[in-house]
């Protein structure tokens, strides 16, 4: 169950820097619980961090997420 996550996470990830900063947003969240829940982490802390870098991400590295 654990590869059948990360696996989506790392798909779902290829995706992250589309749309707005509310769909990024929710897909960095998405993604960052997931990979926790995967690994036994925090998956509150890790969803709260994923979605701030989400919605961020194109204001910090534009070269990297437009």
């Amino acid at each position: 169950m654990r590869t059948l996550i990360i696996a989506i996470t790392a798909c779902t990830a290829l995706a992250a820097c589309e749309g707005t900063d509310l769909e990024r947003g929710a897909l960095g969240a998405g993604i960052a619980g997931g990979a926790a829940m995967a690994t036994g982490g925090n998956v509150a802390g890790a969803a709260a961090a994923g979605g701030l870098a989400g919605v961020v991400c194109d204001d910090v590295t534009p070269q990297l997420c437009r």
